[in-house]
């Protein structure tokens, strides 16, 4: 039996997947802006597909096949590969067409498919690897609770193990402390460098490039955050008289700031 999570589900676990630095994905009718390299907008679709369209993704890979492989970056370095994109939300058929089509399976993958000697033997040869998030921020039990009755046993075996569902430090705002921060903000002058922080519906922050999806924004205090699937990148608001006058994201050595718009 197959449950496949859909994409809204899976995005109230972790983010969306927005792109939100560098260039902007190029069109596929132009692809000399990439040769050799594969187009960027189709490697995107086949990755975006592989969450629950198998049609599409089975048009796309017959025709290119190493686009079973295809990885793209959401942003903040969190990149997901077409399998992973089928392994978090449970779609154990695009995960067998990608697979039977050279794409290389991961533990989650192994998680969500009810693989529990595999995942067991991979626990034992790597300590620890159950605490690692997936794409997006994803853990491992969430990956075999999205493989539904055939990851049971997995499931079950996950969650004895008390330490492989991992969640973001998310230190409560106050009301005040959040109305500071909403907003636009730019980082360039161009009419896509801007960002969005806003609550969605269901009451979590998030933030967005111009154009991109919504991501889910964690609190680590102090008005510093992390966005989902970017635990290394910090996300700082400088805060005057009870408005936030700019942010600035690090990452590593990259730094990126933005005024309030």
């Amino acid at each position: 039996m197959v449950r496949s999570l859909s994409r809204r589900s899976f995005l109230g676990t972790a983010s969306s997947v927005p792109f939100l630095f560098g260039q902007l994905p190029t069109s596929p009718s132009a692809p000399g802006t990439s040769f050799p390299a594969q187009d960027p907008e189709v490697v995107r679709e086949v990755v975006g597909a592989s969450h629950g369209n198998l049609a599409r993704v089975k048009e796309l890979v017959t025709a290119r096949p190493a686009l079973a492989r295809a990885s793209w970056d959401w942003g903040y370095g969190d990149w997901e590969t077409a399998i992973d994109a089928a392994s978090h939300v449970g779609n154990r058929p695009i995960a067998e067409f990608l697979i039977a089509h050279g794409a290389r399976p991961t533990v989650f993958t192994a998680a969500m498919m009810g693989q529990l000697a595999l995942v067991k033997q991979w626990i034992d040869a790597v300590p620890g690897v159950q605490r690692m998030r997936g794409p997006h921020g994803i853990t491992m039990v969430a990956h075999a609770r999205a493989g539904g009755p055939d990851a049971a046993e997995v499931l079950k075996y996950l969650e004895a193990l008390g330490d492989a569902d991992p969640r973001y430090t998310d230190v409560p705002l106050t009301e005040a402390e959040r109305a500071a921060i909403l907003g636009d903000y730019a980082f360039g002058s161009g009419a896509t460098e801007r960002l969005k922080v806003a609550k969605n519906t269901r009451g979590i922050l998030t933030i967005a490039r111009t154009g991109g999806s919504e991501r889910n924004l964690f609190h680590q205090g102090g008005l510093i955050f992390n966005p989902a699937g970017g635990e290394a990148v910090r996300i700082r608001f400088d805060v005057t008289d009870g408005r936030a006058r700019g942010l600035t994201i690090e990452d590593g050595p990259v730094v990126t700031r933005a005024q309030r718009a």
